[in-house]
């Protein structure tokens, strides 16, 4: 379980991340194709961390 949570606090990181560099890239001219990249993998990993929290929260109401 801990090693769930490791992997979480991981994703959330590189999530925080990729926001922040796509941010500062969007300020600095980057074209749309340089933020489209960005924006892709920034949903990518929202949705593994979407997939992670709805297997903990499985696992949770299971083990009521």
């Amino acid at each position: 379980m801990e090693h769930h949570f490791t992997e979480l606090d991981d994703l959330v990181l590189h999530l925080k991340g990729l926001v922040l560099v796509r941010d500062l890239r969007r300020q600095r001219g980057a074209d749309e194709s340089e933020l489209g990249m960005y924006g892709a993998e920034i949903e990518r990993v929202r949705s593994r961390l979407a997939g992670l929290v709805s297997a903990d929260a499985a696992m949770d109401s299971s083990a009521v």
